[in-house]
């Protein structure tokens, strides 16, 4: 069966079905009422936003941690990890462990605090990061002092120090990664590598 029909009838009965459309849309359906009642708040809008960089590899991609809660009480609570689109290494893009971030963070065998096993111990106690600090600082200063080298064998000076080794994270910017292979030389350390190379 052929139905022909006119130009003119034609852009009638599509404006007719524009307008109805538009009247839709504007709110004058019960459609418009149940899309309204179906929409739920946005999750993320009473959110923190911290950027930081992913700590699993040496490829240092950006990303943005969302927070609900204040660091000043400490209530604050990670709800959601996503790529930063603004950062140059990933463009908001994450692989498959930096997705799953949010369950490392939130993991009950991540540690928070820094654990020491006292010699003829079996178990690792919880120490303050003062004194973590301190016991490190400690330990190499009598580390340096027992073993720094100044001269070798020719009496030529050398300054070096080849007990003790450092390994630097990749996750980290130019700038830090130049500052710490300043302070790893100054103190006369050969042994120095990074996490990109393991």
């Amino acid at each position: 069966m052929n139905i022909e029909i006119s130009r003119r009838a034609f852009l009638k009965g599509a404006g007719a079905g524009v307008g109805a459309t538009a009247l839709g849309a504007l709110g004058f359906s019960e459609a418009e009422a149940t899309v309204v009642s179906a929409i739920k708040p946005f999750r993320l809008a009473s959110t923190t936003q911290t950027r930081q960089t992913c700590t699993y590899c040496s490829v240092a991609c950006g990303i943005i941690l969302y927070s609900k809660g204040s660091m000043k009480d400490g209530t604050a609570k990670v709800i959601h990890v996503e790529g930063d689109v603004d950062h140059p290494t990933n463009h908001g893009t994450l692989c498959p462990k930096g997705a799953a971030l949010l369950d490392t963070i939130h993991s009950k065998n991540r540690l928070t605090k820094p654990k020491v096993r006292r010699p003829g111990s079996d178990h690792f106690e919880e120490i303050t990061w003062d004194e973590a600090l301190d016991k490190i600082a400690r330990y190499m200063k009598d580390d340096r002092d027992a073993n720094f080298v100044q001269k070798n064998e020719k009496g030529q000076t050398v300054n070096r120090w080849l007990t003790t080794g450092f390994l630097a994270a990749s996750a980290a910017t130019n700038e830090t990664a130049f500052a710490t292979y300043k302070v790893v030389r100054s103190c006369g350390m050969l042994v120095f590598d990074n996490q990109a190379r393991v």
